[in-house]
C-alpha cells in the first residue's frame, strides 16, 4: 500500500468506501487536479465478457487499453474509457504523457487467468475522462524516465503477482500497440523452461546416438490410410526434425470468442523422408516461438497428427499443443542425432539485383544485401477485413554491387521486432522466402520485394549471420567479396533513415494512374477528403485523389517558413506589370482552408513560425519575385545555391556524420565489421558553398501555412547516433528539431482548391527527393514536374526563384491529384503531393 500522502491515495480512498467481494463500491467518479504521468499503455482485444464493464459505452473496435500511471509514489493499472480510444489511437496518450484532470471511476475486477497466478483484490477503476498536458512529448518521456517505475509500490492492497494482464478481458498477453504480429511482454519466454523429457533425451545421448521413433512418411502413411490408432500410437515416439520454415505470429482472437491465449505459428519441418507443417498453438508460442529458429533440430513427442486445414485432402499436420495431450519439445545438437537420421539442412534460392529484373512475379527468393535507406514504420489497412487491422511495414533498400538498380524491400513485421529495430543503414540484411511483385506501368520496369508467410530477416549486430548456413553459399561469398571493396565514406553519403518515401512510384501518365486505379473509389470532394484524414490512426497512409486547381505555390526551408518565395494567385490583379509571376485576373471567392484535425485538449503539433512584423506590400512582393531568376546553373552549383537561399546569418555548424579512425587504405570499419560476422561460427563544413555569386530576396508569406514536419525529410544517416535514429523514426518515435541534418531542407507547399466544393488543401510537394527507378527525361515545366514527381535527372533542376516565376503556368489549370496521407501523431497529418495530371477541359 502507497504512503498515505500519495496522489492516488487522496483521489482514490473516498471512492473505495462500501467495496464487497469485487463488486462495484460507487458510481461516484474522483477527478484528480494534479499531474499523474504515462508509464505504459497496454492494448488487448476484447472477449464477450468485456460489455459488463462498459455498460453505458458502445464497443466499436475491437481493442481495449489499459494503461499504467504514477504519481512518483506508486502505480496503477487503470482500464481506458473506450471513448478516449482515438487519445492512443493517433498517439496523443502514449508513454511519458503529462496528464492533469484525470477522472476515475470504480470498476469490477476482471476473472483473472489462471494461468498468470495474478491477484483478484486490486484495486480496479476506470479512466473516463482527461486532459493530456504538455506541448513537447520530449519533456514528458524524460520527465516520466526520471522515475524508477519499476522500484514504485502498486496502489492499493496488494501488487500482482507474475505479469500484468488485461482488466477486462480474459485474455493472458497484451498485443504491441501499432499492429498483431509481434510479440510483446516478459510473458514471451527467451529460453523456455526446462522441459521434462530433457533428463530422458541425456541418457539416451551418454548410450549413443538418438534416433527417431517415426519419421514424417510413417507418420503420413498410416494416417492417409486410416490407421488412427497407429497413428495416436506413434505420436508417442519421438519424431526427430529440422527447422526450415517459420511464419510470423498469427493472433485469432475475436471479441466474440473466449480465448485466453489465442496464438499459433507454423513451423515447416523436415527429415529425410519428408516435410510436414507443425503448429504450434495457444500458451505453446510463449514459450517456445522465440526460442525455436530455422535450421534447427528438434525431436517431438505426445503430438496430435490431423488433416492439413489449408492443404490439398492427402497432407496432414502436426499438431503441437500444451495439453490434451502436452507435447514434448526439445532442441537438440547436431552431434546427438545418429548422422543417417540427421536431416537435411534448409535450402535457399539467393538472387542479386540484376537476377531479380528477369524474376517471375510471386516467384520466391532470398536476397543479401547492404542495407543504404531504412524507411519510417508506416501502417496501412487490411483489405477485405472490417476496416480495423493495419499491418506495419516498412520500405528498405538493398545494394548488393550486381547492378545499379537497388533491391527495394517492402517489409511488413516478421515476429522479430528486436531485428527490425536494429536495421540501421550500412548493415548487412538477409530476408529470406520473399515473393516478387511487378508494377502495372510498364514504362519503368518497377518491381519491389515483399514478404511471405514464412519470411525472416537477419542484420549485423545480432550475431544472426554466423550461425546461418547460408553464409557458405557463392551469391553470399560474392557479395562479400563486393562489400569490402566499398568504402564507409561513400556509402554514407547516400544512406538515409526515415521520411517519407512512396514506392512504387505512381505513373507518369494519367490514363495508366486511372487503369491502376481500376475498382477503388473514384474522386473525393473536398470535404470527403477532409473526414478521411480524421478518421486516419496513427501512422496509417493511405492514398487519396482529387480534383483541384492551384491557388498558391510556396518554396521555403524548414524552420524559416516565415520568410519565402511564392506565387499566389489571389494576388495576380494587384501586380499587373509583373507577368512572370502573376496570373491572369480572375475572381477570386474565400475558399475555407481546410481546418486542423480534431485533436485532443493538447495537440502536438508544432507552432507556427512567427510572421514578419512589417510584410511587404502585394505590389512589392510581385516585383521581388519577378527579380529573383538566376543565371543557368550546372547540377551541383544549382543544389548549393538552393541549399543558401534562407540560410541564417550565422550557419549552424555540422556535425560530422561519424568518427572513426581511418585505415590505411582510406577505408574505414563499419562494413569490414559488417562482413567480418559471416566469418564467425558463433559531410563537409558549409564554408565551401560560399562562393555564391548569386544573391536572393525573400519576402514574409502573408498566408499562414503549416510548417513542414520533422518526420517528413529523410535524415541523413549518423552512424555515431543509430540508436537514436532508430528510435527516433520508430512507431511512437519523435524527432527533436535539429537533432539530426535532413537529406535536404527546402520544399515546396502547393495549395489546392478542389473543384468540387472549393474547399482548400495545403499539400508539401517534394520534387528533389530520390527516386527510384530514374526518372524519364522531361522539360522541368510544372506540368512535367507535376506528372513525374521530381525533376528531370537528366539535366539540372531549375532553380526555386525560376520555378516560383513559372508558377502563373498553373493558373486554373485542372489537375488530377494524387495526394498520399500519413498521420503523423496528435493533430498533425502529412499530405504530400506526389502527382498531379493536367485534366483537359
Amino acid at each position: 500500500m502507497a504512503a498515505a500522502g500519495c496522489v492516488f491515495h487522496r483521489t482514490l480512498t473516498r471512492v473505495r468506501t462500501g467495496t464487497n467481494n469485487n463488486q462495484t463500491p460507487s458510481s461516484s467518479p474522483a477527478v484528480c487536479r494534479e499531474s499523474l504521468y504515462v508509464v505504459d499503455v497496454l492494448r488487448y482485444t476484447r472477449d464477450q465478457g468485456s460489455s459488463v464493464y462498459f455498460p453505458q459505452a458502445v464497443l466499436n473496435g475491437d481493442d481495449l487499453f489499459d494503461v499504467i500511471l504514477t504519481d512518483g509514489d506508486c502505480r496503477l493499472q487503470v482500464t481506458l474509457d473506450p471513448g478516449l480510444n482515438r487519445l492512443v489511437e493517433q498517439n496523443v496518450l502514449r508513454p511519458g504523457s503529462t496528464l492533469r484532470d484525470a477522472t476515475f471511476v470504480p470498476a469490477m475486477s476482471a476473472q483473472r487467468p489462471a494461468f498468470t497466478e495474478a491477484s483478484e483484490e486490486m484495486e480496479s477503476y476506470r479512466l473516463t475522462s482527461v486532459e493530456v498536458r504538455g506541448q513537447s512529448l520530449r519533456d514528458g518521456e524524460e520527465g516520466a524516465r526520471r522515475l524508477d517505475q519499476d522500484s514504485l509500490p502498486w496502489f492499493g492492497s496488494s501488487k500482482p503477482a507474475g505479469p500484468l494482464v488485461p482488466l477486462r478481458a480474459t485474455r493472458g498477453v497484451f498485443l504491441p500497440l501499432w499492429n498483431n504480429v509481434d510479440y510483446s511482454g516478459d510473458v514471451w519466454r527467451e529460453t523456455p523452461s526446462t522441459d521434462e523429457e530433457e533428463d530422458e533425451v541425456e541418457v539416451e545421448e551418454e548410450e549413443g546416438a538418438l534416433r527417431p521413433g517415426v519419421t514424417v512418411s510413417e507418420l503420413r502413411d498410416a494416417f492417409l490410410s486410416g490407421h488412427r490408432n497407429v497413428v495416436r500410437s506413434a505420436a508417442q515416439r519421438r519424431l526427430i526434425v529440422r527447422i526450415i520454415n517459420k511464419s510470423c505470429l498469427v493472433y485469432y482472437g475475436k471479441p466474440d470468442q473466449w480465448g485466453i491465449c489465442p496464438y499459433k505459428a507454423v513451423f515447416e519441418v523436415c527429415d529425410r523422408t519428408g516435410s510436414v507443417c507443425a503448429v504450434l498453438w495457444t500458451s505453446v508460442p510463449l514459450r517456445w516461438y522465440r526460442y525455436l529458429k530455422p535450421g534447427d533440430v528438434i525431436s517431438l513427442r505426445c503430438y496430435r497428427v490431423k488433416r492439413h486445414y489449408q492443404m490439398e485432402l492427402d497432407d496432414i499436420e502436426i499438431s503441437v499443443n500444451s495439453r490434451n495431450p502436452t507435447a514434448h519439445i526439445n532442441v537438440l545438437p547436431e552431434s546427438s542425432v545418429s548422422p543417417e537420421y540427421l536431416p537435411p539442412e534448409p535450402t535457399y534460392n539467393f538472387l542479386n539485383s540484376e537476377d531479380l529484373v528477369n524474376c517471375p512475379c510471386a516467384a520466391l527468393c532470398d536476397v543479401i544485401g547492404l542495407l543504404t535507406f531504412s524507411g519510417r514504420p508506416e501502417r496501412m489497412r487490411v483489405k477485405g477485413s472490417r476496416g480495423e487491422e493495419l499491418l506495419e511495414y516498412r520500405w528498405l533498400r538493398l545494394e548488393d554491387g550486381a547492378s545499379d538498380r537497388p533491391i527495394m524491400v517492402k517489409l511488413f513485421c516478421t515476429s522479430q521486432p528486436e531485428t527490425h529495430s536494429r536495421l540501421h543503414p550500412l548493415s548487412v540484411v538477409v530476408c529470406t522466402r520473399l515473393k516478387s511483385i511487378k508494377s502495372a506501368d510498364e514504362t519503368h520496369g518497377c518491381f519491389f520485394l515483399t514478404n511471405t508467410t514464412y519470411t525472416q530477416v537477419y542484420c549485423t549486430g545480432r550475431g544472426d549471420h554466423s550461425r546461418m548456413t547460408y553464409r557458405k553459399l557463392g551469391p553470399v561469398r560474392l557479395f562479400l567479396q563486393w562489400l569490402r571493396s566499398q568504402d564507409d565514406g561513400q556509402v554514407l553519403s547516400r544512406a538515409l533513415i526515415g521520411g517519407s518515401f512512396v514506392s512504387p512510384p505512381p505513373p507518369i501518365s494519367l490514363e495508366t494512374y486511372m487503369k491502376e486505379r481500376r475498382g477503388e473509389p473514384g474522386f473525393l470532394r473536398g470535404a470527403e477528403l477532409q473526414r478521411q484524414l480524421e478518421e486516419l490512426m496513427y501512422r496509417e497512409r493511405r492514398t487519396f485523389c482529387i480534383q483541384a486547381t492551384v491557388t498558391m505555390v510556396a518554396y521555403s526551408c524548414r524552420g524559416q517558413e516565415d520568410r519565402c518565395l511564392f506565387w499566389t494567385a489571389q494576388a495576380s490583379s494587384r501586380c499587373p506589370s509583373s507577368s512572370s509571376s502573376s496570373s491572369s485576373p480572375r475572381v477570386s471567392h474565400p475558399s475555407p482552408f481546410l481546418p486542423p484535425l480534431p485533436s485532443t485538449p493538447r495537440s502536438f503539433r508544432p507552432p507556427l513560425s512567427s510572421a514578419s512584423s512589417s510584410p511587404l506590400s502585394p505590389t512589392s512582393l510581385c516585383s521581388a519575385v519577378s527579380q529573383l531568376t538566376p543565371p543557368p546553373l550546372d547540377h551541383r552549383a544549382g543544389r548549393r545555391k538552393r541549399k543558401q537561399l534562407l540560410r541564417p546569418e550565422t550557419p549552424r555548424k555540422r556535425h560530422p556524420l561519424v568518427t572513426l579512425q581511418e585505415e590505411e587504405n582510406n577505408q574505414t570499419v563499419i562494413l569490414f565489421e559488417a562482413s567480418m560476422e559471416f566469418l564467425e561460427n558463433t559531410v563537409s563544413d558549409d564554408s565551401e558553398d560560399d562562393d555564391s555569386s548569386v544573391s536572393f530576396v525573400t519576402a514574409p508569406l502573408p498566408l499562414a501555412f503549416t510548417p513542414i514536419a520533422m518526420e517528413t525529410l529523410p535524415m541523413r544517416y549518423d552512424h555515431a547516433h543509430r540508436e537514436e535514429q532508430a528510435a527516433a523514426v520508430a512507431m511512437g518515435g519523435w524527432v527533436e528539431p535539429g537533432r539530426f541534418d535532413s537529406a535536404f531542407e527546402d520544399y515546396y507547399t502547393l495549395r489546392l482548391r478542389a473543384l468540387s466544393d472549393g474547399v482548400t488543401v495545403d499539400a508539401i510537394f517534394l520534387p528533389h527527393s530520390s527516386s527510384f527507378p530514374p526518372l524519364l527525361p522531361h522539360t522541368n515545366t510544372w506540368t512535367s514536374i507535376l506528372s513525374h514527381g521530381a525533376f528531370s535527372s537528366h539535366q539540372p533542376p531549375p532553380s526555386p526563384a525560376d520555378l516560383i516565376n513559372m508558377a502563373a503556368q498553373l493558373t486554373n489549370q485542372r489537375l488530377v491529384c494524387v495526394l498520399e496521407a500519413c498521420h503523423l501523431g496528435g493533430g498533425n497529418v502529412e499530405l504530400i503531393l506526389s502527382r498531379a495530371f493536367h485534366l483537359l477541359h
